[in-house]
């Protein structure tokens, strides 16, 4: 993992640890944001993982179209 990677895993390792558990589990993606911004990160490094992960936090919202919960049967 690059430098910058682990700068920016610092806060969403955080997050898990302590913001995490006080939510419970709601999250509406498969695998969490917070999994998918670790997994990014160790994979693309530091800028297009982070730009990864910035995405995908910006469609993690209740008004959202996208999710499991979204999906047709």
């Amino acid at each position: 993992m690059t430098p910058l990677a682990w700068l920016l895993s610092l806060p969403v390792r955080a997050y898990r640890l302590i913001g995490s558990p006080w939510l419970g589990r709601s999250c509406r993606f498969h695998p969490t944001c917070s999994a998918y911004a670790l997994e990014a990160l160790e994979k693309h490094g530091g800028l297009k993982g982070g730009w990864l992960t910035l995405r995908r936090l910006a469609r993690c919202h209740p008004w959202g179209p996208s999710g499991i919960d979204n999906v047709p049967d």
